[in-house]
């Protein structure tokens, strides 16, 4: 059982395989040019693999491939076959903008992934375009469908935007529901990286959209999970994360690790520890040592308050290099 320096149990760890991305999110890294971090720089997925196997053998349970856009990277199913085949019982999902997701839903699946988050940001082409950078909302409308047909589970991840896509909450909300799948709604996440311009909804506007068409109730939060679930009367769920929130970092169960091989303690916190060294020689113990410590030195809470981030505190952490 891994545990951090406040006696919580961590027992996920999210994997960035890639920071390259097909999309230039305004929320993300809009003005980032396409230019790649060398492939040398990279840990080859045998290499993150060694990694893998030390973090599933102290306790990891769940594990999610993240970006970047993941399905950049090539002979990803390979490395999900080799996690699954290790322990064909640990929860192996991926999040992706879905842009390439209906040639590789099924590769996916038979490789042994369980799930998917999908970001769906609008259903209009026009604001879809203008959040992502290009014309995206086909592929990703086709993506989703080609995963759910090859029977992955799904859940869509809206970030509302003021001016932008903060009319289209119930109808992401419909949508998802129609689909029979959970939408989750992500107050924006402040970074020193997105456009300056941006200003996103509180987790109480959003909750107030809703309820202009719905009663809903409160679920509460389940497990460790960043997501706070409401209901609504006719049995639909959906989730809102709120990082913002006091009680958000209270049950924190995650470590990331980058494509690089910095394994980060919290997703606001620059503070890293690398492994690369270690696995590139195949020491085991080495890159343990690195895991107990960054799990002794993971902070208790982020840097934000309930009144959110301001100039002090904003995170200059690239979100597409650690994933969200």
């Amino acid at each position: 059982m891994l545990i951090d320096g406040h006696g919580r149990t961590v027992d996920y760890l999210r994997i960035s395989v890639t920071e390259r991305c097909n999309f230039r999110c305004q929320y993300c890294m809009p003005e980032k040019p396409f230019s790649w971090v060398p492939k040398e720089n990279l840990l080859t997925f045998e290499e993150l693999f060694l990694f893998v196997k030390v973090a599933i053998d102290g306790g990891i349970t769940k594990i999610r491939l993240t970006g970047g856009e993941p399905l950049l990277r090539e002979d990803l199913d390979t490395f999900i076959k080799a996690i699954h085949d290790y322990k064909p019982d640990i929860d192996l999902a991926l999040t992706t903008n879905a842009y390439l997701l209906s040639q590789a839903a099924q590769k996916l699946k038979d490789a042994g992934l369980k799930r998917l988050n999908i970001s769906l940001d609008s259903l209009h082409a026009d604001v879809a375009a203008k959040i992502a950078g290009k014309n995206v909302l086909p592929q990703v409308l086709k993506g989703i469908d080609k995963a759910l047909e090859v029977g992955l589970k799904v859940k869509i991840n809206m970030v509302p935007l003021k001016g932008i896509n903060e009319c289209e909450i119930l109808d992401i909300l419909e949508y998802a529901k129609k689909k029979g799948i959970k939408v989750r709604f992500i107050e924006y996440m402040e970074n020193i990286h997105a456009s300056k311009t941006l200003q996103g909804l509180h987790g109480d506007e959003i909750l107030a959209k809703v309820k202009e068409k719905y009663t809903i109730r409160a679920l509460g939060r389940e497990g460790a999970s960043p997501s706070f679930n409401y209901g609504l009367d006719d049995g639909t769920e959906f989730g809102l994360i709120d990082p913002h929130k006091q009680d958000f970092c209270e049950n924190c169960n995650r470590i990331r690790l980058t494509a690089e091989g910095n394994l980060i303690p919290c997703l606001y916190f620059d503070e890293a520890m690398s492994i690369a060294a270690y696995v590139k020689d195949g020491d085991i113990q080495g890159a343990a040592d690195v895991l107990a410590q960054v799990l002794k030195d993971k902070p208790k809470e982020n840097r934000w308050s309930e009144g959110g981030p301001n100039e002090d505190n904003i995170s200059s952490r690239a979100f597409y290099e650690t994933g969200g």
